[in-house]
């Protein structure tokens, strides 16, 4: 199908310190708030759009061209698309693979996602960087900046917010084959398709159980070991979720936390957690491996990360890898126990691939 950007109505973006962008309107007309982040990845924007961990954000895409290569069922990370709305620099409502089955203009309509396009992502970016992240509306239905000022003032910040509950399994659920080697029980914080592929791919059967599950349902399905998935929102503000991993840490068997329930463990172990000035959102982001010694091409997602002093002050805790842009941390492990996490995403798709060793590290504690 033939490339094409059709002219469209005025959309406005407005930052939390009254910074104002005009844009074209893109997606469905209407008005959306969040915070804003941006993504440094040249591809995989249906996987973006699709991570429950975007939930509650605005997301400014770097690469110049979004909606190109339109949208195919299999690329996407959860059922629906959950971002809170998209800023680009031209958005494609056709769209030129083969593969694709619809235009990313049909995908926001159906899911009610609000965009802005013709905007400059490169000053937006820079903006953001300098200032960190804040919260913002976009509208293209509403022109009067005072109103919009008014909307925004009522959106809670993301420091101290709980977003888990509202894209978590409501229910349980398996994947995978009973008679796979391995039973995982898997905790869904927002838990992304990839990492539930990647622990079937080998050869493991999975359990995957919502939030407030009980310590009892977990140990009653006697799980080999447990995954901690991905998700939105703070970690230091689920009590529950922080007692039930710690107490799961206490079981002996084998744990292994992406992202969110990378920083979950670490508040389990006294580690606190902080919000980022404008956190890590590419597939760009280099790390490097402490044990080995070898760096890392990784994928990141996360606005949030766990507090190196603490760690520093924690005998039972390792740093595993550190990220060589910022010296935060990326990974820990506990010493006297099979357990570790990393802030990353090692199950990222369309990639990179480097650290897709983690999960057979994981496999590797499953059957010692």
């Amino acid at each position: 199908m033939q490339l094409k950007y059709q002219s469209k109505q005025k959309a406005i973006l407005l930052l939390e310190d009254g910074k104002v962008f005009e844009g074209k309107a893109a997606g469905k007309i209407g008005t959306t708030t969040g915070e804003i982040c941006f993504n440094t990845g040249m591809t995989g924007y249906q996987e973006i759009f699709t991570d429950p961990s975007y939930f509650g954000q605005i997301v400014i895409m770097n690469n110049v061209h979004v909606g190109n290569y339109g949208v195919e069922e299999s690329e996407v990370e959860s059922d629906s698309i959950k971002i809170s709305g998209m800023i680009c620099k031209k958005f494609s409502d056709g769209f030129s693979r083969k593969r694709a089955t619809d235009s990313l203009q049909h995908y926001f309509e159906k899911d009610n996602i609000v965009a802005i396009s013709d905007v400059d992502t490169r000053s937006i970016v820079r903006y953001v960087r300098d200032k960190g992240a804040m919260n913002c509306i976009i509208s293209s239905e509403i022109k009067d900046i005072d109103e919009l000022k008014a909307l925004l003032a009522k959106v809670p910040s993301m420091d101290g917010l709980e977003l888990s509950s509202k894209v978590a399994s409501k229910t349980t659920y398996e994947v995978g084959e009973k008679t796979a080697k391995h039973k995982i029980a898997v905790l869904d914080f927002g838990v992304k398709k990839n990492i539930l592929r990647s622990l079937t791919q080998r050869d493991c059967y999975l359990k995957v159980f919502p939030l407030k599950t009980t310590l009892k349902e977990l140990t009653d399905f006697n799980a080999d070991g447990y995954m901690l998935s991905n998700g939105p929102g703070d970690p230091s503000v689920m009590k529950d979720e922080i007692l039930l991993i710690k107490q799961l840490v206490e079981t002996g068997k084998p744990i292994f936390g992406i992202c969110l329930g990378h920083q979950l463990l670490a508040q389990s172990q006294g580690i606190s957690t902080y919000k980022m000035h404008a956190g890590h959102r590419g597939i760009n982001h280099p790390v490097k491996n402490l044990i080995t010694g070898k760096c890392e091409i990784t994928s990141q997602n996360h606005g949030f990360t766990v507090n190196a002093d603490d760690i520093a002050n924690n005998t039972a805790i390792e740093i595993t890898h550190v990220n060589l842009n910022d010296k935060t941390i990326e990974g820990i492990r506990l010493k006297n126990k099979p357990v570790f996490s990393v802030q990353y995403h090692p199950e990222a798709c369309p990639g990179p691939l480097d650290s897709r060793y983690l999960f057979d590290d994981f496999i590797k504690n499953l059957d010692n």
